[in-house]
């Protein structure tokens, strides 16, 4: 699978709807990213909260390591969205 295939594959980016946000608000604004700040605030925090989640579940020697898209869905709404 090409790189970018597997960031558009939902199993293994969690941040694609973030990810499209963003790049779709940098299209509508002409690239000012003034104007898109709070979108890269989403997908950061999305990033980050995800990579906590993949790091806590190596260490406790959880496979895979970054949990599918739908157990994603689940841990999502069970704790509401925390980004």
């Amino acid at each position: 699978m090409s790189r970018h295939a597997q960031l558009r594959d939902h199993d293994v980016n969690p941040c694609i709807v973030e990810t499209d946000a963003s790049n779709k608000c940098m299209d509508d604004n002409n690239y000012n990213k003034d104007k898109c700040t709070a979108y890269f605030l989403k997908y950061r925090n999305c990033r980050k909260f995800w990579h906590a989640i993949m790091m806590q579940r190596r260490r406790d020697g959880v496979k895979p390591e970054m949990p599918s898209a739908e157990e994603r869905k689940k841990m999502l709404e069970s704790m509401g969205k925390p980004y």
